[in-house]
């Protein structure tokens, strides 16, 4: 990895160096993903069908994932493999329980009564990607919250290998989390499934889940059509940022970057260290430690993207985060909860040296699905809320009417609006006549 000093550098070369990698979500792939989309609104379960076997060379005689895929999936799955699923699933419901929502009453004014009444959504999609590895944490994050917030109706897309099946670990976490139907789609086609329902995918309101570009590309048409569906998250690539000062293990902070490193080629890990020493450290570390790796070739075009930064104090650290927004941050500093007061935009905080950033993805509790490409400055990651909808209801009495009426009609007669004050002063008017009390 690069080393570079933050105060030798151009306010120009400052902002190249934060810049995420482009997304691949030009012209062209919009109007492909735009043709699947078209496709599979128009042709359902066909169209489906035929584009699982163009995309993912498998021929199948349904979408649905049969009784007897998930008990064979069960079968394949060693008891150490189904009990960490299990632990994980535990961790979710534990810190995702207390999220959900509550209703609320209060009274405005004498006689005026407001709520907020909370309801889950009526039926949710859920996509779990499969392309460079099975994801069943994926279905843990999304499926958990929205059986806590208690959507009815819960379905889950996944693409099928070449042999027909779903991976076996993304069948049996969703099983352990309650999601009965799971169909066999991937892609945009998956997406477009989900939005607007076919003969046998039923139609989501909302669709959450991470993915590739075609899988952005066709959230962003779903979202912007009034017949499709809505999105959770505005998505790109995975990114982590760490802090560090002279106390830091090298060995951790290299470990961390190369973690995220691994999840695509354009991924981004960066390093902000208050110590050169430490950045020529991490520097030996992440080149030792990834010639063991398995995804070797993935995390060399990552870490061409990436960069170690010297800084001259956590202050300066802690700006240059706020700015880039990371999906992830790691605070390996002394004292790193005092530091958590300075940090506002960021989807998840990892807290010292033994906090690495993989338990957040898979068990600690908090969610993996979050903010990405900077838009942690104004979005949250995901949790029960996001699975719920809530209602206002108003109820006035005689007493609440001629306390708050007059109010009404004379903002409504300041807009211009005589419907509305109109609305009001008939009612107004009603009382008086009637000498109600």
């Amino acid at each position: 990895m690069k080393i570079v000093e933050w105060m030798k550098l151009s306010a120009n070369q400052q902002q190249a160096l934060l810049s995420r990698p482009a997304l691949d979500a030009g012209s062209d792939l919009q109007s492909k993903a735009a043709y699947i989309v078209e496709q599979v609104k128009t042709g359902g379960d066909e169209a489906l069908l035929n584009l699982t076997a163009k995309f993912d060379g498998a021929k199948l005689p349904r979408l649905a994932v049969s009784k007897e895929e998930f008990q064979a999936a069960h079968r394949s799955l060693s008891q150490q493999q189904k009990t960490a699923l299990k632990s994980a699933i535990k961790s979710v419901e534990t810190f995702h329980e207390p999220q959900s929502e509550k209703s609320l009453v209060v009274e405005t004014s004498p006689g005026v009564t407001c709520e907020r009444l909370i309801r889950p959504l009526e039926s949710v999609g859920l996509y779990v990607p499969a392309g460079g590895a099975p994801l069943p944490s994926t279905v843990i994050m999304l499926a958990v919250p929205a059986r806590i917030a208690g959507c009815p109706t819960r379905i889950l897309c996944s693409p099928p290998r070449p042999d027909g099946l779903v991976d076996p670990a993304v069948l049996v976490a969703a099983e352990l989390c309650d999601v009965k139907s799971v169909f066999k789609i991937g892609g945009a086609q998956a997406v477009a499934a989900m939005a607007y329902g076919t003969e046998s995918v039923p139609k989501a309101v909302k669709i959450f889940g991470p993915g590739n570009a075609w899988v952005t590309a066709a959230k962003q048409i779903i979202s912007q059509d009034p017949a499709g569906a809505a999105i959770d998250l505005p998505a790109g690539p995975s990114e982590l940022m760490v802090i560090a000062d002279d106390g830091a293990e090298p060995q951790f902070v290299a470990a961390d970057l190369l973690s995220q490193a691994e999840h695509g080629p354009d991924s981004q890990v960066l390093l902000i260290t208050t110590s050169r020493r430490i950045a020529e450290l991490v520097a030996e570390q992440v080149k030792a430690q990834m010639l063991s790796l398995s995804r070797l070739e993935i995390i060399k075009q990552s870490l061409a993207r990436s960069a170690i930064v010297v800084v001259k104090g956590l202050d300066e650290a802690l700006d240059i985060s706020n700015r880039y927004a990371p999906e992830h941050l790691i605070l390996q500093v002394d004292m790193p909860r005092q530091c958590l007061r300075q940090v506002h935009n960021a989807g998840s905080v990892f807290l010292g040296p033994w906090a690495p950033e993989s338990v957040g993805d898979y068990c600690s509790g908090t969610n993996h699905v979050l903010p990405t490409y900077g838009y942690a400055r104004s979005h949250s990651g995901l949790g029960v809320p996001a699975f719920q909808k809530w209602l206002s209801v108003q109820e006035l009495t005689v007493e609440g009417l001629k306390n708050i009426g007059p109010v009404a009609d004379t903002l409504a007669s300041m807009e211009g609006l005589d419907a509305h004050a109109r609305a009001v002063s008939s009612r107004l008017e009603a009382l008086n006549k009637n000498g109600a009390a």
